[in-house]
């Protein structure tokens, strides 16, 4: 089930908000059981044969635990419990990679194990390994099940995150009245319908012109200078707005119940430097790979040169956490790579101003994104030949006959057959919708930090346009991080 569907926000949603308040006049245990079915049933609606896979997990791992707490030797737990955790990732995320992987070393053709991902298991594995380990250093108080059960597998993360840590959360679960609470249901309401618009109206939007630039390369087909660039552009918007749209509706979807997620996103592109990009996108994500792989590695305590291996170790494996494919494993390279160069950087106490630094790290982050999205690195090197337009530039006729000046770096067409709908308006109407997303994105504050005259008017702009997409678009496009 995706949040973003009318099943979702006129059926299931309140009917668990429903069924939560009423439970609780009750007691607050009950109104925890009838949040944490929901839950189960959210999760099972795509594929109720993963059910006992989420179900197992969570009693297995709360079990460990305790195991791990009453045990003369719990080093020995915990790393059954890695093991097993990240063993049942990796068999269902990289099985099929690295059997392809070893069978093209070895000259021989596609392996085709037919193993489906299990929705969230990136996440919920991570929120158990955090669980673990933080249970380990004695870091979690003891909790009762259910409370445990709720921190895994709260609907509102249990898909595309955020990644919470147990010693915030299961203590407000714990600490929890069982009551909805008008403030909260509003407040929370407000936040998702913010990151409703933003998936809706702007990531949705620029996806009609991100998918066919990077579908074209994917297939083997060259694109000239400007549809590259547009299909770049409009995947770094859409990205930011796909994934931080997620996040607001998560964040405002624990608070309609009373729980407190952490921010997610804080204008991740309008950071100064590569490092100041990490501490503003997906933060929840940067922690756990500081916190559980960078800083356990040995952080920067050896040397530069150590800290530069971790650095690039702890990015290679986080790039690899997004996808099954080689392709992520170069973006995470390329980031790691950028954080090294920075590092080295800051080493001469050489500055930039301040708007040559943000285009620079905007501009890194962008070409990264390119092995992100285009899915291998055939489709890497198509896009990378588009965007030095190696492959051509062309305009469409109409545009050239406007501006007739355009006829000395540009070869007339009738339309650009892989920017947006391949009309001969498509240029202006991505460029516009592209100005206005990137106008959002760099000049704007995130939705968190706006004042509550800001929010209201964004909620204006954005509601009428998420009705129309919410109701009479033909499909409902996944989040990027939906099967993940």
């Amino acid at each position: 089930m995706l949040f973003n569907t009318p099943a979702f926000i006129l059926v299931f949603l309140p009917l668990t908000i429903l069924g939560f308040a009423v439970a609780g006049r009750w007691n607050r245990r009950a109104a925890l059981l009838v949040l944490l079915l929901a839950s189960l049933v959210f999760y099972a609606w795509w594929r109720p044969i993963f059910l006992p896979l989420l179900v197992g997990s969570i009693i297995t791992n709360y079990g460990l635990v305790r195991v791990m707490r009453r045990s003369a030797h719990p080093r020995g737990w915990l790393i059954a419990g890695l093991i097993g955790n990240l063993g049942l990732l990796g068999w269902f995320k990289y099985a099929g990679l690295l059997a392809n992987t070893g069978a093209a070393l070895l000259g021989h053709g596609p392996v085709h194990l037919d193993i489906i991902l299990p929705l969230g298991i990136s996440f919920f594995t991570f929120q158990q390994v955090m669980f673990l380990v933080d249970s380990y250093r004695g870091e979690v108080p003891r909790c009762a099940m259910l409370d445990y059960a709720c921190f895994v597998g709260f609907f509102a993360h249990l898909i595309a995150g955020p990644i919470v840590r147990p010693g915030d959360i299961i203590p407000q679960f714990a600490e929890h009245d069982g009551r909805v609470h008008q403030a909260n249901l509003v407040a929370g309401a407000e936040i998702f319908l913010l990151g409703l618009a933003k998936k809706l109206v702007l990531a949705d939007s620029l996806a009609r012109f991100a998918d066919p630039g990077f579908g074209a390369a994917m297939a083997g087909h060259p694109l000239t200078l400007v549809e590259a660039w547009f299909a770049l552009l409009a995947y770094g918007a859409q990205i930011y707005f796909d994934f931080s749209g997620y996040s607001d509706m998560a964040i405002g979807l624990a608070r309609m119940v009373g729980i407190a997620f952490p921010l997610n996103f804080r204008s991740p592109y309008q950071a100064r430097d590569i490092s100041d990009f990490w501490r503003r996108w997906n933060i929840t994500l940067s922690m756990f790979l500081r916190d559980y792989l960078y800083i356990p590695l040995g952080g920067n305590r050896a040397g530069e040169g150590r800290r530069n291996v971790n650095l690039l170790i702890t990015m290679l494996l986080g790039g690899l956490w997004h996808g099954a494919a080689w392709s992520f494993a170069l973006w995470g390279g390329l980031h790691g790579l950028y954080l090294i160069i920075h590092h080295q950087w800051r080493r001469t106490g050489w500055r930039l101003h301040r708007w040559l630094a943000q285009s620079v790290t905007m501009l890194a982050v962008l070409l990264a994104w390119v092995p992100f999205r285009a899915g291998s690195l055939a489709s890497c090197t198509i896009m990378a030949r588009g965007l030095l337009g190696r492959d051509g530039v062309a305009l469409p006729m109409m545009l050239l006959k406007a501006f007739p000046a355009l006829h000395a770096i540009a070869t007339p067409v009738a339309v650009l057959p892989y920017l947006g709908a391949a009309r001969t308006l498509s240029v202006v109407q991505g460029g516009a919708l592209l100005a206005l997303a990137w106008a959002i994105i760099l000049l704007t504050r995130d939705v968190h930090s706006l004042s509550l005259r800001g929010r209201n008017a964004a909620l204006i702009a954005g509601f009428a346009f998420s009705l129309q997409a919410l109701f009479f678009a033909p499909f409902a496009r996944p989040f990027i991080y939906f099967q993940f």
